[in-house]
């Protein structure tokens, strides 16, 4: 890409942008260092955000990456699911939730009838951690402010946090997922829900009624009828 289109990307010049970043900010720098702070309006769309994600090496999983992954469905969504980090189908592709677990959400919200209309996937971090392992604290950190500002520009009703990393992230809650799975937290006038991972649910195929799939089942009903209550009130 030019240097003048990717200048033109960061222009902050719609009258609609609320908030934006103080005057004098340099967005170009973000990518470049973590103590670069990432305010709330630097990015009016997920493109300018996919520019610097590919360029960003705020910690160091930016050295193994093929594609920085941003995210996939309806950037205006009522609900927006979050996961941990990419994997390897996720890195070659640049798409978040597309190998076998990925399937298996899709099925999930299918299954209520929720399409990508109706949601907006991504992760806590955008590059792969090496052999698929747990994003660290640093890493989380330094990716912080770019999933801050995909919740702001997305603006859901519902967050779904999928794993211990994206409720740690959002919420604080440092509990394991089977204790608060399935709980409404509402934070910031939206509601959250942590809900297992589609991969922990592939290495549990029970169906039977307390198992994880089970629950899961569950979990997503009442997704399903908090937002038709939500739509239907007019919020």
């Amino acid at each position: 890409m030019a240097s003048q289109d990717q200048i033109s990307l960061f222009e902050f010049s719609s009258p609609n942008s609320k908030p934006s970043p103080p005057q004098g900010f340099n967005p170009d720098l973000i990518p470049t260092d973590a103590t670069v702070p990432i305010p709330a309006g630097t990015y009016q769309t997920m493109e300018q955000m996919r520019v610097h994600c590919n360029q960003c090496f705020r910690c160091a999983l930016g050295e193994n990456r093929t594609n920085a992954v941003i995210g996939r469905g309806n950037v205006k969504a009522p609900i927006m699911v979050v996961g941990e980090g990419p994997g390897q189908n996720e890195d070659e592709t640049g798409l978040p939730f597309v190998g076998k677990a990925g399937q298996l959400l899709d099925k999930i919200l299918a299954s209520v009838k929720l399409s990508e209309n109706d949601v907006y996937i991504c992760n806590v971090v955008k590059c792969r951690p090496p052999r698929n392992r747990d994003p660290q604290p640093a890493e989380i950190e330094a990716c912080k402010g770019y999933l801050l500002e995909q919740i702001r520009m997305v603006n859901p009703k519902i967050i779904l946090l999928t794993g211990k990393y994206a409720m740690l992230t959002l919420l604080g809650i440092k509990q394991g997922i089977t204790k608060v799975r399935g709980e409404w937290v509402e934070r910031d006038g939206r509601l959250y829900m942590p809900i297992f991972h589609p991969a922990y649910l592939l290495r549990n195929q029970s169906r039977e009624k307390g198992s994880p799939k089970w629950l899961m089942w569950q979990d997503i009903q009442e997704v399903r009828k908090k937002l038709d209550e939500m739509q239907g009130s007019g919020e």
